[in-house]
């Protein structure tokens, strides 16, 4: 059976799901907008970044939830998802959402992530076109890019040194010591365009989990995954080849993700939409909410708000 944590309405309604014999946490949000003259919109599963969680989209679940039901994940390892030791990278995290889609919705859905959530959206977009029906991506990351900007006759030299940096002998006792809140805090903040978005909760949503058993231990894993090239898709490779409405934005204040990387991956299809959002980082839906809560419910409009859906020219705008 599945349990029911008490939360307040802008975290949803939260609930264990198992998944492959790991406890995982999702929360929802039912759409109030019922008319049988209406179409429903495709609901929308939510995915956050690295040490995220179901409570990075606090200001999004209720305001995106007026027109469509919506979903958010703590993805295997993160949040108040189980911390699993195993084999971590995107691949895993698109079986978990697919899984997920196929047990408790069953009809597509358009995705949203930030930073590695919009990895796995892209990821899941192109392995399982029958679940999505679009991806909104914030702050998109390419693991493949690094490696190749790295020159060859230095590329072993540098796989040494992170070799060493991501053993568990020394990633274990620095997790310790860097989940602290005094910690945490200066370091979540660059996340950030301006610190003063890094508030209380914030900082309890990302210091919590970390208490978690095993939390150590899957950290430690998941960051010497996050190292190989093979950790998640080439975007240039999967991006053009998808035929659906694609959603980009990017803060231009990132300083985890070069916001220029946004106009080369906008070019590389034509129905996606680039938003550049001035005085944001690499988390613009927690640092202006309302700016891309607007953004996201308009694009669903002109989408999916009455039932049709036209390809859309490249769009380049800045808010």
């Amino acid at each position: 059976m599945n349990k029911i944590a008490i939360q307040p309405l802008r975290g949803g309604y939260q609930r264990d799901w198992a998944w492959r014999g790991w406890q995982t946490r999702y929360t929802y949000l039912r759409s109030p907008v019922k008319s049988e003259n209406l179409q429903p919109r495709p609901p929308l599963i939510l995915l956050h970044g690295f040490g995220a969680s179901i409570a990075h989209w606090r200001h999004n679940l209720a305001v995106l939830s007026e027109f469509q039901s919506v979903y958010a994940l703590d993805m295997l390892g993160f949040g108040a998802s189980e911390k699993a030791l195993t084999d971590y990278d995107i691949n895993l995290w698109v079986a978990q959402v697919y899984d997920f889609w196929r047990s408790l919705i069953g009809r597509p859905v358009v995705l949203v992530g930030n930073s590695i959530g919009s990895l796995v959206c892209l990821a899941a977009a192109a392995a399982h076109p029958d679940m999505v029906a679009g991806i909104a991506m914030l702050s998109l990351p390419d693991t493949s890019v690094r490696s190749e900007m790295i020159p060859k006759l230095v590329l072993p030299i540098v796989s040494a040194i992170e070799g060493l940096f991501t053993s568990p002998l020394l990633l274990k006792p620095l997790f310790y010591w860097v989940r602290r809140p005094k910690i945490v805090r200066p370091w979540a903040a660059i996340a950030y365009a301006s610190s003063t978005a890094v508030d209380d909760e914030l900082v309890e949503s990302l210091v919590t989990p970390a208490a978690d058993f095993g939390a150590a231990a899957a950290f430690a894993l998941i960051i010497k995954a996050m190292t190989n090239p093979q950790f998640g898709p080439r975007v240039r490779e999967v991006l053009p080849g998808l035929n659906m409405p694609i959603l980009l934005i990017w803060g231009q204040q990132d300083r985890m993700i070069p916001p220029s990387l946004g106009q080369t991956f906008a070019s590389y299809n034509p129905q996606v939409k680039l938003i550049e959002l001035e005085n944001a980082g690499h988390c613009p839906q927690d640092e202006l909410p309302e700016q891309v809560n607007q953004e996201i419910l308009t694009w669903l409009q002109a989408w999916f708000g009455s039932g049709k859906s036209q390809p859309s020219e490249l769009i380049v705008q800045k808010s």
